[in-house]
């Protein structure tokens, strides 16, 4: 941490209890979010959390306590955490406390801004609903982003969040010249290491800022990365006037950080044991992702359902402040369509004909609808074989067996392991290719012409000697 000069009204350490320290200070109290450090040899950096007496402060500790003691040292920084900001930070990895975690230089001067900033006051705010087109067909066509919204991603271990994650990267930083920032909340190492591994080889790193709160911290640090990863983000759309897209990784970790905290500090759980600030504490996080009349700040979130039980107060508070859902399929994934968006469970509020168009909503709806029907014959298939079906379901099955191929597609950050060159689809171009899909244009077309491919017109290079 870039600490800053502490001021002058020292106290002492009362009592330590796990991360909870409560600090007497006989002159003056620091206020609330003010950061302190107590100890002397390696100084714990510990966030006010409440006054307790006239002369008591209780705090949170951002670093391990061992050491302490009653009786240790304290100073007030006389301000709350800060971090870095400004174009200094692309290419980096840093933590909750502004310090290069990636092992490069220091950040030393520059600007530095509070992690607790006010949200967008409404009058700054752009209230046009904007779509924000990801070049990625099976998004752009199933479950559009909100410029400036908040989408969640939804998978499991293995079925390509990160692919998509540094796709996403990619396309922002080509397409709108964009600002990518990554922020991991309760990340392992091993996940900070091969994201930014990937990052780096997939060339995407020189436009992206990495912040970490890594699982081992913490719970205080964990809890404030979110903050800290905000108040970056706002630099590059309120200062540089950047469209700024933020992936957070894992959004469930930062409510069960808030969960641990509020444990520490004694207070009542509420229902299934969460926090009783559970809704405030998220809404203080998610409420500063908004456009300006300048920029944007577009989120993308992992959301960990807990048992795959949704009404748990964690994903229905989230949920909430989403305007789109991505839903990763491990099946989609085994059998080799990439990216794995399983088209049936995704959707987005986007998707009004207000928004994106008569046409759009009508060819997504009859992709959805065919892909459907699809799904329901699978049973008479396996049992029966395809002959068994009457010709208007036989056309239907033909459909949405292409429309699924077609909403594959070689993506940029994977064409090292590939050897196949990504490709941008437009929204025009997916929308055209569903609907000649839809229209029977590709009928005769094989399968695998329609696999991996870009735009449509791409499927007929394919040598039509290939069986299906």
């Amino acid at each position: 941490m870039n600490a800053p000069k502490a001021v002058d009204h020292p106290g002492s350490v009362v009592s330590v209890r796990g991360s909870v320290v409560d600090i007497h200070f006989p002159s003056c109290l620091p206020a609330v979010h003010h950061a302190l450090q107590a100890g002397n040899e390696h100084p714990v950096i510990i966030e006010v959390v409440a006054h307790q007496s006239a002369d008591t402060v209780r705090g949170i500790a951002l670093t391990p306590t061992q050491g302490l003691f009653r009786g240790a040292p304290a100073l007030d920084t006389g301000q709350p955490l800060r971090v870095p900001v400004g174009r200094r930070l692309l290419g980096r990895m840093l933590n909750v406390f502004g310090t290069a975690i990636d092992g490069g230089d220091p950040f030393q001067g520059g600007e530095w801004r509070s992690i607790h900033q006010a949200p967008l006051p409404l009058a700054r705010r752009s209230a046009k609903m904007e779509m924000f087109e990801t070049g990625i067909k099976a998004i752009d066509l199933l479950s559009p982003l909100e410029r400036g919204g908040k989408a969640g991603m939804f998978g499991g271990a293995g079925v390509g969040k990160t692919v998509v994650i540094a796709e996403l990267i990619h396309n922002m930083a080509g397409r709108y010249r964009g600002v990518s920032l990554f922020c991991g909340i309760g990340e392992r190492c091993r996940e900070a290491e091969e994201t930014y591994r990937e990052m780096r080889d997939s060339g995407v790193l020189d436009r992206a800022v990495l912040v970490f709160g890594q699982m081992n911290e913490a719970p205080g640090a964990r809890f404030r990365v979110g903050h800290a990863a905000l108040t970056i983000a706002e630099y590059f759309r309120d200062v540089e006037k950047q469209d700024v897209l933020l992936l957070i990784d894992n959004i469930f970790r930062f409510i069960q950080a808030g969960t641990e905290v509020s444990g520490l500090m004694g207070r009542i759980p509420s229902r299934v044991g969460y926090q009783p600030t559970l809704a405030t504490e998220l809404a203080e996080l998610e409420e500063r992702i908004a456009s300006s009349l300048t920029g944007a700040i577009t989120s993308v979130q992992a959301v960990y359902v807990p048992a795959d039980d949704f009404t748990d107060p964690s994903a229905s508070h989230t949920f909430a402040h989403l305007s789109a859902s991505v839903v990763l399929s491990r099946k989609r994934a085994a059998q080799g369509f990439y990216p794995a968006i399983d088209p049936l469970a995704s959707n987005s509020k986007m998707l009004n004909p207000a928004v994106v168009g008569e046409r759009h909503c009508r060819i997504a709806q009859a992709v959805r609808r065919t892909l459907a029907e699809y799904e329901e014959l699978k049973d008479i298939i396996a049992m029966l074989g395809l002959e068994e079906l009457s010709e208007m379901d036989r056309r239907t099955v033909n459909r949405a067996r292409r429309l699924e191929r077609f909403l594959t597609q070689p993506f940029f950050a994977t064409e090292q392991f590939t050897g196949q060159a990504g490709r941008w689809v437009s929204l025009d171009d997916t929308l055209e290719g569903c609907e000649r899909i839809l229209g029977d244009a590709y009928f005769d077309v094989p399968e695998t012409a329609l696999y991996m491919i870009g735009p449509i017109g791409e499927a007929r290079r394919d040598d039509a000697t290939n069986g299906e």
